[in-house]
């Protein structure tokens, strides 16, 4: 096992709602706190590990500005021989930033032993543009739309030209989901999230300083979700995507959010040389793709090739996460895997936290970390759908 791909240290940001209280912060300089983070929690062993290269899931770039992945990685203090790349693969970013490093570890770390990577995503939802087309060529008669990009770029099914929840609504007809079904699931997942931060189950969270016009920065270290909600509304909510017969509402769909997420990956070998004792080794990974308009179910697909090429089998795994996207995408996964639901976003997951789409992918994989150290649990397994058909999953083997 000594030249498995181990996870090292994790932190995140908290997550924040939507023109909340990390709205001020651009993408990167969020992905900078959480890299910060994440070298703060290796401890002493931070000043010996080279990181050589970082790979951050980012989503919607527009507005940031050049090398959304490059920003994070100097904001945090790295040095400028640090290597950066951005993925884009919608709401799976940040874990398929996650398999790229692990896969660049598997080719080279025994070749160039001695260094880490970084891999994580981050998204400032609230500060993504609007977008003037046509505006360099001129509109000559008419009026001019303005197009949101949290929507066109970020929450839009092209292939079909319809909002992503209306594919959340083909998966509640496909699999016979209920408004009421989707509306419990969102309060379960509530309920679960709001006893998770009471019982500070979230060791990976960083406090950011947010600096104001005058007096001292404020400090976020909470995530804003899971508080504000209001469960006695939801039977009352109007569907958001179907006007007329829709089951998917703003309250059991995940809302827009803020945040980052990084964590250190090495090989053991090098954990072991540099005295760091890892939180958890990386098994397994893969992906899935499917027609764009069943994205919702792709984790079912995405899960089994993940188990494969960790060698485990599925009755192996002990918790899942699966990204809430939507609720009725854990209700459809679960019924497809045959899971528990005790198995399952066992601390909540994005209905209540949040979906900060380019830091989900990674965000996951840290809340299956505190899953399997709460639950004094083994084996992991996390999956996240993404738009245009896909899902990624992910399997890791606690080791602290």
């Amino acid at each position: 096992m000594s030249n498995s791909i181990v996870i090292a240290s994790f932190a995140r940001t908290p997550i924040a709602k939507f023109c909340g209280s990390l709205c001020s912060l651009s993408a990167p300089q969020l992905g900078a706190a959480a890299i910060q983070g994440a070298l703060e929690h290796l401890g002493d062993q931070k000043n010996d590990i080279s990181i050589r290269e970082a790979f951050l899931g980012n989503v919607v770039s527009s507005g940031i500005g050049q090398a959304p992945a490059r920003q994070a990685v100097k904001g945090a203090g790295l040095p400028d021989s640090t290597i950066c790349t951005t993925i884009n693969k919608v709401c799976a970013s940040g874990m398929k930033a996650t398999m790229l490093a692990a896969q660049t570890l598997q080719c080279t770390g025994t070749a160039t032993p001695g260094y880490a990577l970084l891999a994580g995503g981050m998204e400032s939802m609230s500060n993504i543009p609007h977008y003037l087309p046509k505006s360099r060529t001129g509109t000559a008669l008419g009026h001019a739309q303005l197009l949101d990009g949290v929507i066109h770029d970020g929450l839009w099914d092209v292939y079909n030209n319809q909002h992503m929840g209306m594919c959340g609504e083909k998966c509640a007809t496909d699999y016979e989901f209920s408004r009421q079904d989707q509306d419990d699931y969102a309060v379960e997942s509530y309920r679960r999230a709001q006893a998770a931060l009471e019982a500070r189950v979230f060791q990976e969270v960083m406090p950011v300083a947010v600096p104001q016009r005058r007096g001292d920065p404020v400090v976020v270290d909470t995530d804003e979700e899971p508080r504000a909600v209001k469960l006695d509304k939801l039977p009352s909510l109007k569907p958001a995507f179907d006007r007329q017969n829709g089951t998917i509402t703003a309250a059991n769909a995940s809302s827009l959010n803020d945040g980052a997420a990084a964590m250190v990956l090495m090989t053991e070998q090098d954990a072991q040389n540099w005295g760091v004792e890892p939180l958890a080794r990386i098994r397994g990974f893969g992906d899935a793709e499917q027609d764009p308009v069943n994205f919702t179910t792709t984790p079912s697909m995405a899960v089994p090739v993940a188990l494969a090429h960790a060698g485990v089998e599925a009755t192996d795994i002990d918790y899942h996460e699966i990204n809430e996207a939507f609720s009725v995408v854990a209700l459809a996964n679960m019924k497809l895997l045959g899971l528990d639901h005790d198995r399952v976003n066992v601390f909540g997951g994005a209905v209540a936290l949040g979906h900060p789409i380019g830091m989900s992918g990674a965000r996951i994989i840290g809340t299956l970390i505190d899953v399997l150290r709460e639950k004094d649990a083994t084996l992991g397994c996390a999956s996240i759908c993404n738009g245009g058909g896909g899902a990624s999953a992910l399997v890791i083997e606690r080791m602290k």
